[in-house]
């Protein structure tokens, strides 16, 4: 698609005004009269039997007006679902409740709620609260949790082994037979906490009259929590509201159903009065998902001139205390099929291990599945290039699918639509000044300094949606889009999006596109979202998936309304539709283009529905439905080059240059993927440097603070050089492909290869991430 006046412009965000001068709302922001506050009592046990909770002397608190127990509500609400039900995997999904019964199973887990006038004295009364449990032996590390002798967290679930998923494809062992060497590794992929800047939320309201509740809440996809919540509550589908206005991040967290939401909405149709909860940032990190945490065991099989053969992997990953509601699809599905990446790698096995843990439940995280992958490819491209003493540029160079080969079938199921990854790998090559930091790095070491370059090279799937294989996967839904697009009498536009952007900017972008589609102002265009009583059933937003499908379905609707606007316009101008042309928002008539009409004028003709104005069998209004299903993923990639020094004496790692060059497909708007991509570097790098969620022998969250757990900020980020190239998506009405995870899938490894190389040449062939200096010092006998 050609760039226009507005689509590929970088137009300022229409969202920012609000939010940058205190006018947004944030779940906390909603007040209603007569509101009581819930505070959950949690576990300080990572694994314990409950022998006695009692809430007497917490109802005795002045202004306590409710004290509840896993007990007193088992029997009124249902398990929290798991909505990704992976086949072929003997998957095991054991019952998690959404106050714990029995036993609880991870530090942060809540077995009662105290609801009171405030939530200081709802806190107060939850210190009442009188508990008696068994402690019981746990188990935090996935990869001894499924050993036979392991504390067991479930009957049910034998050696704590959720599923075991395996794929494969091409001639594995063919592969290794026929390789010159075969470089194995074992990677830690750390634990992370989304640490999101507003912690989650719920307000929920019952209106007796009616029947009908409304719920507030911190959520990335309104629907679908609509759906789950109804599903625990029993509340009936139809009857339950819910609004999600402005959210302060998300990363994933805040796509899953949680017990806590479902507990509020079942406290507010009890009591008949708004209940509300907002988190804590320690009960955030105690108790929201989780992400990455996979102990992996990687082979790979190459040629003497750098040619990667094939892959054999074995992945722990660690699924928490209960299987949340994406959690076995994100290190299986979104994992396995990306370990071609970029690559011509034709044989591929690979074989994922899903432990139950005593901590919090993990689930998507920016990147979700893809990241990981990744990171074990680009490791391994710089192991083999260190094996056989070649350049990792070399290395790349030599497995990167070819451009005339797309579409491109991979060895595990999926079909790439388009790319030129090796364009995109010499555009960055070059930004870098990769080999005058060649020389650079020679000089530097011969005085004892320690620099380092590090490449990563990437391909992510995005657009989650063609429901078929969705479907196939286990997913609980299609992942289709919805949108209605309307146009009022006065040739304004409104957009209800089923997608629920929250950062990403797509109430500018959509808008982007209705205006360029139409042609009509983009001042003239608003953007619906976030509340299921307005917009129609959407699937929301995650997995770099808005843009692409609700985008897609947002375009669909703009032609459909196009078409129905050249009936109207040919009706009015007295001439034969297809004597009719449509462009910048005006219809003309082909060979007497002053004889038009403009969007507008159409529009009030539709509406106003006269003889004169529609044409019989046509009608009234302007408006319509999309519901798109895209007919195959989108695959962004590119090419991610990181310089770093390392003080030898501090370990203490600088970067000095870090360039991206990332190919989304046609950029609607060159600001808004220039900051993504800034904002996903940023967390990949942390990841690399900085962050790890730990918990002690015991089960103890040790990083439960942001004392503890280090969030970067402005002081850690480094300048990011920023370019692209554009390789239209074939299939997808936009040319999209998807942007918002790709920093963080391209940083990690890149930031990691980095410190590794600066190392390489002192014996140092791999440390796990995060590369704090104390594991760089230790690595080189320092500690």
């Amino acid at each position: 698609m050609a760039v226009t006046r507005l689509f590929g412009a970088k137009v300022k965000r229409k969202e920012d005004p609000r939010l940058l001068t205190g006018r947004g709302k944030f779940t906390a922001d909603i007040h209603l009269p007569g509101t009581v506050y819930a505070y959950f009592v949690r576990s300080t046990h990572a694994h314990a039997r409950i022998k006695l909770v009692d809430v007497s002397d917490a109802l005795k608190v002045e202004g306590v007006v409710a004290a509840l127990t896993g007990q007193d509500i088992k029997d009124a609400l249902g398990a929290v679902p798991t909505a990704w039900l992976i086949p072929g995997a003997d998957l095991k999904v054991p019952k998690y409740m959404p106050l714990a019964v029995d036993r609880v199973r991870y530090v942060g887990d809540p077995y009662a709620v105290v609801v009171a006038s405030s939530p200081y004295t709802a806190a107060d009364g939850a210190e009442r609260v009188k508990a008696e449990f068994e402690p019981l032996p746990s188990v935090t590390n996935p990869e001894k949790a499924v050993q036979p002798n392991a504390p067991q967290l479930y009957d049910e679930v034998p050696n704590n082994t959720a599923f075991v998923w395996r794929a494969s494809g091409g001639d594995v062992e063919g592969a290794f037979s026929r390789a010159d060497i075969v470089v194995k590794q074992r990677m830690v992929n750390s634990r992370l906490q989304p640490a999101a800047i507003e912690t989650r939320g719920v307000l929920a309201v019952y209106d007796r009259y009616s029947e009908k509740a409304t719920v507030y809440m911190t959520s990335q996809n309104p629907h679908v929590h609509r759906l789950l919540l109804s599903q625990i509550t029993g509340m009936p589908e139809h009857r339950l509201r819910v609004v999600s206005y402005d959210v302060g991040g998300g990363f994933g967290s805040k796509i899953h159903c949680y017990g806590a939401e479902a507990v509020v909405l079942y406290l507010a149709m009890k009591l008949g009065v708004p209940v509300k909860w907002i988190e804590t940032r320690e009960e955030n990190f105690k108790s929201t998902i989780h992400g990455r945490d996979h102990v992996q065991y990687v082979e790979a099989a190459a040629t003497r001139d750098g040619k990667v053969l094939g892959l054999r992997v074995r992945s722990y990953a660690n699924l928490g205390a209960y299987l949340s509601t994406a959690a076995p699809g994100i290190p299986t599905i979104l994992f396995g099929p990306m370990l071609s990446g970029p690559y011509t790698i034709q044989a591929i096995f690979v074989e994922v291990i899903g432990a139950l843990t005593n901590t919090a439940p993990v689930d998507a995280y920016r990147g979700a599945g893809r990241p990981e992958a990744t990171y074990i490819l680009e490791r391994v491209m710089d192991l083999v290039a260190r094996e056989l003493d070649m350049d990792p540029v070399e290395v790349r160079a030599r497995n990167f699918i070819p451009r005339e080969m797309f579409p491109y079938r991979t060895p595990i199921v999926l079909t790439y639509d388009s790319g030129d990854y090796e364009r995109a790998f010499r555009k960055a090559l070059e930004l870098a000044g990769y080999e005058r930091w060649r020389e650079e790095q020679k000089r530097a070491r011969a005085e004892g300094r320690l620099i380092g370059i590090g490449l990563s090279s990437y391909i992510e799937i995005c657009g989650l949606g063609p429901s078929a294989v969705a479907r196939a996967t286990g997913f609980g839904l299609g992942l289709w889009e919805s949108t209605i697009v309307r146009v009022h009498p006065t040739g304004k536009v409104t957009v209800f999006t089923g997608g629920h952007p929250h950062g990403q900017g797509e109430e500018t972008t959509f808008a982007q596109i209705v205006a360029d589609k139409l042609g009509v102002p983009i001042e003239d265009v608003d953007v619906v979202h976030g509340d299921t009583d307005l917009v129609p059933f959407g699937m929301g937003t995650y997995g770099s998936r808005t843009t692409p499908v609700a985008g897609g379905a947002i375009a669909v609707a703009c032609d459909r309304i196009i078409e129905k606007g050249r009936k109207i316009a040919a009706h009015l101008l007295e001439v034969r539709e297809e004597d009719m042309a449509f462009e910048a928002g005006r219809y003309y008539v082909k060979e007497l283009p002053e004889r038009q009409k403009k969007i507008q004028e159409v529009a009030l003709a539709a509406y106003a529905a006269g003889a004169n104005e529609l044409p019989p069998g046509v009608e009234p209004g302007l408006e319509a439905t999309a519901f798109y299903d895209p007919s195959n993923f989108t695959f962004p990639f590119g090419t991610h080059v990181c310089i770093v020094e390392i003080d030898p004496e501090t370990g203490q790692v600088k970067i000095l240059k870090y360039v991206t060059v990332d190919d989304c497909g046609n950029q609607i708007n060159p600001m808004i993927v220039e900051g993504q991509i800034h904002g996903g570097v940023l967390q990949g790098l942390a990841q690399a440097l900085y962050e790890e969620a730990v918990y002690d022998e015991n089960g103890n969250l040790l990083t439960s603070t942001l004392s503890d757990y280090l969030v970067p900020t402005t002081v850690e980020a480094p300048d990011i050089i920023t370019d692209s190239t554009v390789t239209p998506s074939p299939h997808n009405p936009l040319g999209v492909k998807g942007v918002g995870e790709a920093g963080t899938i391209a940083s990690t490894p890149a930031v990691a290869n980095a410190v590794l190389d600066a190392i390489a040449h002192l014996g140092v062939r791999h440390i796990d991430i995060p590369l704090r200096p104390e594991k760089i010092l230790r690595a080189l006998g320092k500690l």
